[in-house]
């Protein structure tokens, strides 16, 4: 084991050598001293257990080689692009919306220099950092005012926070929902100070439950929209207009949590109705949260809308400033509401509603170019055909449709593995990320973004 020690090069002889000083001129003195000493200390690890050097040891070019990989690795952000071939068209794993080109053009624009973010320019003084977005949303959806968080999940414990600490909130048994990363309705009041009313039972709710749950130190009524599951069968819940008119009767706000936020009505594309924002503020809610990045197709952010002297008090709350979004973000949700205001636009401008509004001819294009490029590659490997699929819209969105989509589909036809293919997809320089699902490898095509950029990175294969 000493003879194996004493092969290992110094750090110094390293630095010295001509291909040690290449590496230094790229990426630095420090950087690289710290990658040399990494790796001999991982060298003498594996003399010390397995009593060989490693392979990047056994010759000089070798090392460096090593070296030089590493320092890629490292400077590299490993944060990547990727191609969702899930079938999932907002997948909370993958990054949800897909950003508009107006969104992107917005946010780089505010990346690249100072903004009047909290400035008035026509007073010429300190101004609110929502103030644009407020009234772009008030104009949308018919609410007084808006505000604007980090996300949704956020924006609850806001309200929450603002007008129920160490007060009661009524709410049915039936919405004490949880959501994707263990995100629980009643985990959020209790972070928020809040006493949890439950009223009738998992699957009917009466508007007589919240009358008689309704006690001196109640302070909101709450509706939560199962977005992400449904309660079928023998089943009852009460309406946000008939739980604001009983909120009037009692003096008690209503606030809702709709999730997903829609903007426009989805019938009209052909796909199943969802809620929207609107419908809501007409309905009297006193306050109406929504996520920004799931189907209003935009950033991650949390939107409240409702009435002004309610969102006044939001803005005012220490917590609002914890939660507050940066220059970048607002930018980028201000661009995609924009969008909104030439609706008959929105299915070529909106990438999320682009992908929901594809037509079959269009994804079996796709899908025809996809395995023509995979068969070209893979050399007969695998069976690969064209079948139907169902695709998703996801984030918790209408859980139980599904969408008619198409997908290329890859089955064992040799002694090549589909875990190897699926391995070997995922370290392409933008993976490829589709699902398993009855022996086969499925890459459906609805939700892919660009497929000009998919072909050329499948012929990295």
């Amino acid at each position: 084991m000493t003879a194996l020690f004493q092969q290992l090069p110094a750090v110094d002889k390293l630095l010295k050598m001509p291909q040690g000083e290449q590496l230094i001129a790229e990426f630095g003195h420090s950087a690289v001293v710290a990658m040399c000493r990494e790796l001999l200390t991982q060298a003498r690890q594996s003399i010390q257990k397995k009593h060989q050097l490693p392979d990047y040891c056994n010759d000089i070019e070798r090392t460096f080689a090593e070296l030089q990989l590493r320092l890629h690795q490292q400077k590299t952000v490993q944060i990547k692009t990727i191609h969702n071939l899930t079938g999932t068209i907002l997948h909370t794993n993958l990054g949800r919306a897909i950003w508009s080109e107006a969104a992107q053009q917005a946010a780089l624009s505010a990346m690249q220099g100072n903004v009047a973010l909290e400035y008035d320019l026509e007073e010429g003084k300190r101004g609110h950092r929502d103030q644009y977005i407020s009234a772009l949303l008030s104009h949308l959806t018919g609410a007084e005012a808006a505000c604007v968080v980090n996300n949704n999940a956020a924006a609850v414990l806001l309200m929450l926070a603002t007008f129920a600490q160490g007060k009661e909130v009524v709410i049915s048994r039936g919405e004490l929902i949880e959501i994707g990363g263990a995100f629980r309705i009643p985990d959020i009041m209790a972070q928020a100070g809040c006493h949890l009313v439950e009223v009738g039972t998992t699957n009917r709710t009466h508007l007589k439950d919240y009358r008689q749950a309704i006690t001196e130190n109640t302070a909101l009524l709450m509706k939560v929209h199962s977005s992400n599951y449904q309660i079928l069968g023998f089943t009852s819940s009460v309406s946000e207009q008939a739980l604001v008119e009983l909120g009037k009767e009692m003096n008690v706000p209503v606030v809702t949590d709709l999730g997903s936020g829609a903007l426009i009505d989805l019938s009209q594309y052909g796909l199943p109705k969802e809620p929207t924002v609107q419908e809501k503020v007409a309905q009297g809610v006193d306050l109406i949260s929504f996520s920004g990045d799931k189907l209003l197709g935009g950033v991650q952010a949390g939107i409240i809308v409702g009435k002004k002297e309610w969102i006044a008090q939001l803005q005012a709350h220490p917590l609002k400033r914890v939660l507050r979004c940066d220059k970048v973000t607002l930018a980028g949700l201000e661009a995609t509401l924009r969008l909104y205001l030439n609706r008959e636009k929105l299915t070529e401008n909106l990438p999320t509603l682009h992908l929901l509004t594809q037509s079959l001819e269009t994804l079996q294009d796709k899908a025809e170019r996809l395995k023509v490029r995979l068969e070209k590659r893979l050399n007969s490997q695998f069976d690969i055909q064209i079948e139907e699929s169902q695709a998703q819209i996801g984030s918790g969105s209408q859980p139980m449709v599904r969408l008619p989509s198409l997908a290329v589909t890859m089955a064992e036809k040799t002694n090549m593995k589909l875990t190897a293919l699926s391995e070997r997809f995922k370290k392409l320089s933008q993976p490829i990320i589709g699902r398993m699902e009855n022996g086969k490898l499925w890459l459906d095509v609805r939700s892919v973004a660009t497929i000009e950029m998919l072909l050329q990175v499948v012929d990295e294969l």
